[in-house]
């Protein structure tokens, strides 16, 4: 049986060696080719053809990890994308499976988590991290108003300091419709100020907050 092809997509050399160290040394499995950001994961996976690409969610300056994920699917006879990542909030969770990622795993998970994780998500199954798992089946078990794409891409730029205004340039849409989103926001969450939304959607990790 032929090894398990893998591209490596992460921005951090040290982290690009050490999984390349341990991928390599693990039977099965091949790794195939690296890069060190979204372009080059999109380039690199139309040449060499892997089976699977191992995307982190951030990758410096340019396109981010969900984009090159839905640029690789898009491709001719697309590999498999598995993400691995140190962020788990919903937000970024909902944005990768909603892209079309074949699982979820987290770096700080051990060593043969990993390698589960790229052995079931290359025979087509989903791969999640158990903590990954656990936030998913809360939200089955215990159903909170959820807050679409568009009202957690607004609070995130809230939590930037954004003012409606400034939301609207950036997203192309009206004053109106921003404060529209956020009555529903703050409904949802419960609060009455852009403040307590935003510190309740991080306690909560709908969204990410800035670095």
């Amino acid at each position: 049986m032929n090894p398990i092809g893998v591209l490596i997509a992460d921005d951090h050399p040290v982290v690009r060696a050490g999984l390349c160290a341990l991928l390599g040394a693990e039977p099965g499995i091949e790794v195939v080719g690296e890069a060190a950001d979204g372009a080059a994961a999109v380039r690199q996976a139309g040449l060499l053809r892997p089976d699977l690409v191992l995307m982190d969610l951030r990758l410096g300056p340019g396109m981010d990890g969900v984009e090159a994920t839905r640029r690789i699917l898009a491709l001719p006879d697309p590999p498999r994308v598995l993400v691995l990542t140190t962020y788990d909030s919903d937000a970024d969770i909902a944005r990768a499976v909603a892209v079309g990622a074949a699982g979820y795993l987290l770096k700080a998970g051990p060593p043969e988590e990993l390698f589960r994780g790229v052995r079931t998500a290359a025979r087509g199954e989903t791969a999640l991290s158990p903590e990954v798992a656990t936030r998913l089946l809360n939200r089955v078990r215990d159903p909170a108003p959820a807050l679409s794409p568009r009202e957690i891409e607004i609070l995130e730029l809230v939590a930037r300091g954004l003012s409606n205004r400034a939301i609207a340039k950036e997203l192309f849409i009206s004053e109106a419709t921003v404060k529209t989103h956020l009555v529903h926001v703050f409904a949802k969450l419960g609060v009455e100020t852009r403040t307590a939304a935003v510190t309740v959607a991080a306690e909560r990790r709908l969204i990410r907050l800035a670095d």
